[in-house]
């Protein structure tokens, strides 16, 4: 009996408070070697060329998502199998038109977006919870963007878009204020200099996660400039992901958006 089934149980008034931490104790003093015995055949999916987490969305709420860049086509398709029977859905990053057409071989229903390049297969009818939103400096920010609202969606978050709000014309982003104000967390991905995220870090009082982009001119040496600026803002509150990580920001914001709709124990209890 696993972790979930004991703590069903207890919920439904089947098994004691007592009984399940005796069992829980059992089971965690079992010993190493049965430990790592479980995690080495258990966790994880032996394929050859590729061991997938089939642990992870129980360890972090998230399954495994595909990086399908470098991959062989015969590879890609064999993970997203894989990971589409085990989980109903599956979501891959950085995507070529031409891993998405040899995907769409074997899965008809995958989707496809040329700008972020996500390539996902996604359960119909999903509940989207909280609210982030994703903005951007200029519309060259988009796809970096994009890949960062459509993995926050894909993990169950709801997702809105402010896009092409830059400080080089600051009355477009205060005609939004109030929809970025109400936000769990906000996503910002910039280029050129990269100032949005601060100027957006001194007028919210939640989480801003600044994404530097490769968007430029010479100066902005492929987002190196936009990511200094970031990680060297004076406002509070902002965390900075690596330069176009479009995916990283999303998930992250995930995990926030997910910790802010958690219940409270206060309201637990009640």
């Amino acid at each position: 009996m696993n972790i979930q089934e004991v703590l069903k149980q207890v919920q439904e008034g089947t098994l004691s408070v007592e009984q399940a931490e005796a069992m829980l104790r059992k089971d965690h003093f079992a010993g190493k070697n049965a430990a790592k015995k479980a995690l080495t055949e258990n966790d994880f999916a032996e394929m050859g060329y590729a061991k997938l987490d089939t642990d992870r969305k129980r360890r972090t709420g998230f399954a495994e998502v595909v990086f399908c860049s470098g991959k062989s086509m015969e590879q890609l398709v064999s993970i997203y199998r894989r990971i589409y029977d085990t989980e109903g859905e599956v979501l891959g990053t950085r995507a070529s038109k031409e891993q998405y057409e040899e995907v769409r071989r074997v899965f008809p229903d995958v989707s496809y977006d040329a700008a972020s390049r996500i390539l996902k297969m996604e359960k119909p009818d999903k509940e989207r919870i909280g609210k982030i939103v994703v903005c951007t400096a200029g519309t060259a920010d988009i796809p970096v963007a994009e890949e960062a609202a459509q993995t926050a969606e894909f993990f169950g978050t709801r997702v809105e878009r402010v896009y092409d709000v830059g400080v080089s014309g600051l009355h477009r982003l205060f005609s939004r204020l109030d929809t970025i104000r109400d936000a769990n967390c906000v996503v910002t991905a910039a280029g050129m200099e990269g100032a949005l995220a601060s100027v957006i870090g001194g007028l919210v009082s939640v989480p801003v996660i600044a994404v530097p982009t490769s968007v430029g001119y010479g100066a902005n040496f492929g987002g190196v400039s936009a990511l200094l600026t970031m990680i060297n803002s004076c406002a509070n509150g902002v965390a900075t992901v690596n330069i176009d990580n479009g995916y990283g920001a999303g998930y992250l914001a995930a995990q926030i958006n997910r910790l802010a709709c958690r219940p409270s124990h206060r309201d637990a209890a009640e």
